[in-house]
C-alpha cells in the first residue's frame, strides 16, 4: 500500500460550508475587461419544485444548498456532480432518493431533515466518507431509524445499508473480464532455452482489510474466509512456477497458503517482519511478512535467505542520525530464495542430461518497502541494502557451486527481483533499480546525512563510489515498461504503479505479461477503489513469463519449462 492506509490513517479534515453565505455579484465593468467568477457553493430558494437540467452540468459545484423548497424528488442525474461534499436537501417533500446519489462518493455531510422518506437506497451505504447525515423529521421505517439513533448511529446506518447491498444485486455480480496476455517477443530458437513463469501479488494481509481503511467495501468482503477463497483463485489461474507475495500473515501462511499451494505442487519460504522476534507466539501470528513460492517439479531450493532492514541499518549507520532515527526503526524485510532448475527439465531430445548443463540456477528475490510517502529516504536506502545483501548471496554462491554460465549469458546466476516498493516509477528506488545506481545527493534522501552509511551498500565496494554515486553491478530491467499497467495498487485515495517485476539481462528475457485489469468495467461499475466484492486485494497481480538462456551448445535442441498455464 502506498498511502497513509496502512498502519494508521486519520480522517481528513472537513470543514463545513460557511452558513452565512455571501453574495457578490459582478459589475459589468468587470465582466467587460475580462474577469473571471470562482464559485463552487450554489444555493436555490423559493418554494422550488422542479429543477432545471441545466444544473447538472455544474460539475464543479462542491456545495449545493436545496433545503426550503417543494422538491417531491431528485433525478438520478444528482451523479453528474461528483465533486459536491456538501448537499443540504432539509424541509422538502421527498418521498424517495434515487440510488446515483450514493455514487456521490465525495459528499462528506448530507442533510435530509424534514422530508418523507420512508426509505433509504442501499446505495447510500457506498457515502464512505459521509461524516453527517441529517435524517430527522423523516417517517422512516423503524429498524432504519433504530441504527440511526443509535452512538455513532451515521457509520453504522452506513455500514448496514452497504452490508446489504449485494442482497439488492445493485453490486456487479460479472466478474472482470479476463486480462489479457501481451506477448512481447518470441522465444529463442537458436539456442538451449529454460521457460519459467513469475507472479509478484500483494494479498493484503487481514489485519489491514478494515472498514476504517477501506470505507468503500462491505465488511462481508473485507473478511479474511470470503477474501482467501478470491485470493487463491487468482493465484492459480496464472499456475506461475515461482509465487512472491507479501503482506502474507504468520498464521495464514502456515495454515492457508503453504498447505493449499503444497497441494498444486509448490513448496515455499517466508519470513514475518522484524517484530516479530519480540513477541509472544500468539502476536506473532498476525504479524505479516514475505513469501516465495515455487514448484517442486521444476525447481529444487538450495538456499534461503532472510534480509531484515533494521538489523542492516544497525549495523551500518557510521554515525548517521537518519540511519538510525529513520531506517533503523522501520522492520521491513526481503527475502531470498536459491534455486536450481530441476535436471529432468533439462534434459535433451536425446533424453540424455548433458554434463556441462549439470547446474542451472536461478535466485528469487521478494521484499516489502516501507508505506509512507513521506519517507522516500527509508524506501531508497532500504532498496540499496536489499540489492547489496542480494550481491552478496550471488557472490557466495558462485564461489561455492560454481553454476554452469557462459560468458555470453552473462556470468552469473540470474536474478528475478519482485517487490511491493512503494515507489513510483519516477522516484530514486526505481531510478537506481534500473540505471545501476543513484546519486547520494539525490532529492529522495530528503538532504538527510546518510553519506557515509551509503557507502557500505555499494554494490562494488564501499572505496569505489564513483562521483558520489552508490552504483550496483545488476543489470536490471522492470517487465511492465511503457505504460503496460497503468496502476498495481488501486484504492480510493490512490491509484499508482509501486508494484515491480525486474530481470537480469542479458542472461534472461520477458517473452509475455499479463495486462491490466479492463478499466472501462472499473468505471462502468462505479469502482472507487479495491478491494471490491470482486476484487480481493487493493493490488493488482503482475505475472510474467521469462526465458533464461542457458549456455550456447550447437546441435541441441531447446529447453523448455512450461510456461504460462
Amino acid at each position: 500500500m502506498r498511502t497513509s492506509l496502512k498502519e494508521g490513517m486519520s480522517k481528513e479534515k472537513y470543514d463545513p460550508p460557511d452558513p452565512r453565505r455571501i453574495y457578490t455579484i459582478m459589475s459589468s465593468e468587470d465582466a467587460a475587461n475580462g474577469k473571471k467568477s470562482h464559485w463552487a457553493e450554489l444555493e436555490i430558494t423559493g418554494r422550488v419544485r422542479f429543477l432545471s437540467s441545466s444544473l447538472w452540468t455544474l460539475h464543479h459545484l462542491t456545495a449545493l444548498h436545496l433545503s426550503d423548497n417543494s422538491l417531491s424528488h431528485i433525478p438520478p442525474d444528482i451523479s453528474k456532480l461528483h465533486n459536491l461534499v456538501y448537499l443540504d436537501l432539509s424541509s422538502n417533500k421527498i418521498r424517495n432518493l434515487p440510488a446515483e446519489l450514493g455514487n456521490v462518493v465525495s459528499l462528506r455531510e448530507l442533510l435530509l431533515n424534514n422530508n418523507l422518506l420512508r426509505a433509504l437506497p442501499y446505495e447510500l451505504g457506498k457515502l464512505f466518507q459521509l461524516q453527517t447525515l441529517g435524517l430527522k423529521g423523516n417517517p422512516l421505517a423503524q429498524e432504519l431509524l433504530g441504527l440511526y439513533q443509535e452512538p455513532d448511529g451515521t457509520r453504522r446506518l452506513l455500514n448496514y445499508l452497504l452490508d446489504n447491498l449485494s442482497g439488492t444485486a445493485k453490486i456487479s455480480t460479472e466478474h472482470p473480464p479476463p486480462r489479457s496476455w501481451i506477448m512481447l517477443q518470441e522465444p529463442d530458437r537458436t539456442r538451449p532455452t529454460a521457460l519459467f513463469s513469475v507472479m509478484c501479488y500483494n494479498v493484503l494481509c487481514d489485519k489491514y482489510a478494515t472498514r476504517q481503511l477501506y470505507g468503500y467495501c462491505p465488511s462481508w468482503a473485507l473478511n479474511w474466509d470470503y477474501r482467501k477463497k478470491s485470493i487463491m483463485q487468482e493465484i492459480m489461474s496464472c499456475n506461475a512456477d515461482i509465487l512472491s507475495l507479501q503482506e502474507v500473515e504468520t498464521d495464514q501462511y502456515h495454515s492457508f497458503f503453504l498447505f493449499e499451494l503444497k497441494e498444486h505442487g509448490y513448496d515455499g519460504f517466508f519470513c514475518p517482519k522484524s517484530r516479530a522476534r519480540t513477541m509472544s507466539e500468539q502476536e506473532k501470528k498476525h504479524v505479516d511478512g514475505c513469501a516465495i513460492f515455487f514448484k517442486t517439479e521444476k525447481f529444487t531450493l538450495i538456499q534461503k535467505h532472510t534480509v531484515e532492514f533494521n538489523q542492516l541499518a544497525m549495523a551500518n549507520s557510521e554515525g548517521s542520525e537518519a540511519m538510525l532515527n529513520r531506517v533503523m526503526t522501520k522492520d521491513n524485510i526481503g527475502v531470498a530464495v536459491l534455486l536450481e532448475i530441476r535436471k529432468d527439465f533439462l534434459e535433451m531430445s536425446s533424453g540424455k542430461l548433458c554434463k556441462e548443463m549439470d547446474k542451472q540456477f536461478i535466485l528469487v528475490a521478494n521484499a516489502h518497502m516501507h508505506w509512507d510517502p513521506e519517507y522516500s529516504d527509508v524506501k531508497l536506502v532500504q532498496t540499496m541494502m536489499f540489492l547489496s545483501e542480494v550481491k552478496n548471496i550471488v557472490d557466495q554462491a558462485s564461489r561455492i557451486l560454481k553454476p554452469c554460465v557462459s560468458g555470453e549469458a552473462g556470468g552469473t546466476i540470474p536474478l528475478v527481483l519482485c517487490a511491493d516498493l512503494n515507489s513510483l516509477p519516477d522516484s530514486g528506488v526505481v531510478e537506481y533499480l534500473s540505471t545501476g545506481g543513484v546519486e547520494t545527493n539525490h532529492k529522495d534522501f530528503k538532504e538527510l546525512r546518510y553519506n557515509e552509511s551509503l557507502t557500505n551498500f555499494n554494490c562494488n565496494g564501499k572505496n569505489s563510489t564513483n562521483n558520489g554515486r552508490i552504483t550496483h553491478g545488476f543489470n536490471l530491467k522492470s517487465v511492465y515498461e511503457d505504460g503496460l499497467m497503468p496502476y498495481t495498487n488501486y484504492t480510493f485515495d490512490f491509484k499508482g504503479i509501486i508494484d515491480y517485476i525486474f530481470y537480469s539481462k542479458p542472461q534472461l528475457n520477458v517473452l509475455g505479461t499479463l495486462g491490466p485489469l479492463d478499466h472501462h468495467w472499473l468505471i462502468e461499475n462505479n469502482v472507487s477503489g479495491c478491494p471490491h466484492p470482486l476484487i480481493p486485494s487493493d493490488h493488482f497481480s503482475l505475472f510474467s513469463q521469462l526465458e533464461l538462456l542457458l549456455p550456447f551448445l550447437p546441435r541441441m535442441n531447446g529447453v523448455h519449462l512450461s510456461g504460462r498455464r
